[in-house]
């Protein structure tokens, strides 16, 4: 069963102060998509910050969020090529 307010405030109240606490954490959004779909961005200053923090919300979504989840998050990792 999907609950995305339950969700985004474990997120919010458990992950988020996790995240914070890793080397060359900039900024982290949970995004509410709609129909059962949530998205999730990471920005680190660096590769070992971001690995670091797949590894944080694998440990996080099998211990606090699976149960509000659909199915298994998707990770996609890649290098800021343009911003605004």
């Amino acid at each position: 069963m999907t609950d995305s307010a339950e969700a985004g405030r474990r997120v919010g109240e458990g992950f988020v102060p996790l995240l914070r606490q890793v080397p060359g954490f900039v900024a982290y959004y949970w995004v509410d998509a709609g129909d059962g779909v949530m998205v999730s961005t990471s920005v680190f200053e660096d590769r070992a910050g971001a690995d670091e923090s797949v590894r944080k919300a694998a440990d996080f979504v099998r211990d606090n969020l699976a149960s509000l989840l659909p199915q298994a998050p998707q990770i996609t990792a890649g290098e800021v090529v343009a911003a605004g």
